[in-house]
């Protein structure tokens, strides 16, 4: 098993995409570097801040914390082993980057990010 380097980003679902971008600009500080109306990602702290109108494909009801791992696939292995279930298989979102969400047993969800 292998130490996560940690969070690298968190996905907020919103149900207005301009007004959120508005507060998060200002919150984080610094301007947009990803701006279209599917998606407004934010680089800040080294960490990536993503707003994902209404939820996005995934229909998520809550902010999403993703953490870096060399290997997803073997990381899915290691949590499903130790009890948490799949929600979204491992999937590419963009050249080299990889992502996938699991739940644990009190229904919080995971996610994990590789890029390669």
């Amino acid at each position: 098993m292998d130490a996560t380097p940690g969070i690298k980003t968190v996905l907020h679902p919103v149900s207005d995409l301009e007004k959120a971008k508005a507060v998060y600009t200002v919150l984080l500080g610094v301007e947009p570097s990803a701006d279209s109306p599917y998606y407004v990602g934010f680089e800040a702290g080294g960490q990536h801040i993503g707003l994902v109108p209404k939820g996005g494909p995934q229909a998520m009801t809550s902010p999403v914390a993703y953490w870096e791992v060399a290997d997803i696939e073997a990381k899915l292995a290691e949590l499903t082993a130790a009890g948490a279930t799949v929600q979204d298989a491992a999937r590419e979102v963009g050249p080299g980057r990889r992502v996938a969400t699991v739940t644990d047993a009190d229904g919080n969800v995971l996610g994990l990010l590789q890029d390669s």
